[in-house]
C-alpha cells in the first residue's frame, strides 16, 4: 500500500519540522492518564448522546467505504502481548506553542476552550461521544486511542519501529485520538469492539467506521469475532 506509506513519511516529516522549531516532545509514558493499566470504575450509565454524526473527529469514512475496507483486513487471532510496553508508543507528542497531542485533542473536541500559558484547557464544554455527558472541567476527561496501543501491538505493531509507532500514538490525522470521559475510556481499557462499545449506541456506527479505517490505515489485522463485531456495527449505519 503504497499510499499508505507516503502519508507516513509526510507525517513524520511534519514531526520533524515541529522538532526543528524547538518544541519539546511531552513524551511521558508513567502519566497516570495515559496509562493502559485503566484503574476500575463504577457502573455508569448514563443519557444516550454523541449522535451518529463523526462530529470533531478526523478522517471518517463512509460506511461503504469502512465496508469495503474491512473486507480487505487480514483476519488473524491476537498475537502475543510478549514486550509490549506503552514506552514503545511514545505521547504526548509535542504539536508547536507549547501544546502537545492531548491538549491539542482537548481543544479541537471541546467549545468555548480557553488555554494558559502552557497550553492546559483551564476551561470549556466537552460532551463525551461515548456516554453523551457533559464536562468543564478537562481533568474529568482522557484523550483515548480509538485502536488502544495494547491491541495494535497484538494484532502487528509489534513488527514496528518505535518512529511509526509513535506517529500511530500522536496520529492527529485520522479517526485514532478523541477526547471522552475517562470513566468510558478506562472501562474499554485495550478491548477491541468485540468485548466492549460504547454506551451510547447512536455512536456505534461512527466508532466502527473510525476502528476500520485506522487499522485499515496501519494494515492491522482483526480477530474473526471483532470482524463479526464490526459489520454488525456498521449495520446501524443510516442507509
Amino acid at each position: 500500500m503504497g499510499h499508505q506509506q507516503g502519508w507516513w513519511a509526510r507525517g513524520l516529516a511534519a514531526v520533524a519540522v515541529l522538532a526543528v522549531g524547538g518544541c519539546t516532545a511531552v513524551d511521558d509514558p508513567a502519566a497516570p492518564r495515559v496509562s493502559d493499566a485503566k484503574p476500575p470504575v463504577s457502573s455508569s450509565t448514563g443519557a444516550p448522546g454523541g449522535g451518529s454524526d463523526t462530529g470533531t473527529l478526523p478522517g471518517v469514512p463512509t460506511a461503504e467505504q469502512a465496508r469495503a475496507e474491512l473486507g480487505e483486513l487480514k483476519v488473524a487471532p491476537h498475537g502475543s502481548m510478549s514486550g509490549y510496553s506503552r514506552a514503545k508508543f511514545p505521547h504526548w507528542a509535542s504539536q508547536g506553542e507549547s501544546c502537545d497531542s492531548r491538549e491539542t485533542v482537548l481543544e479541537r473536541d471541546g467549545t468555548n476552550v480557553t488555554r494558559d500559558g502552557e497550553c492546559r484547557a483551564v476551561s470549556g464544554r466537552w460532551v463525551s461521544v461515548y456516554d453523551g455527558k457533559t464536562f468543564t472541567d478537562a481533568s474529568d476527561l482522557d484523550i483515548d486511542h480509538m485502536v488502544p496501543l495494547a491491541n495494535a501491538w497484538r494484532s502487528g505493531a509489534n513488527t514496528w519501529t518505535q518512529e511509526k509507532r509513535k506517529a500511530f500514538a500522536n496520529d492527529l490525522t485520522h479517526p485514532q485520538l478523541l477526547a471522552v470521559s475517562a470513566a468510558s475510556n478506562r472501562s474499554k481499557g485495550d478491548q477491541g469492539p468485540d468485548e466492549w462499545q460504547p454506551p451510547s449506541q447512536t455512536y456505534w456506527c461512527t466508532y466502527a467506521r473510525a476502528w476500520v479505517s485506522v487499522k485499515s490505515t496501519y494494515e492491522l489485522s482483526v480477530t474473526e469475532n471483532e470482524k463479526s463485531t464490526l459489520t454488525d456495527m456498521l449495520g446501524t449505519c443510516p442507509s
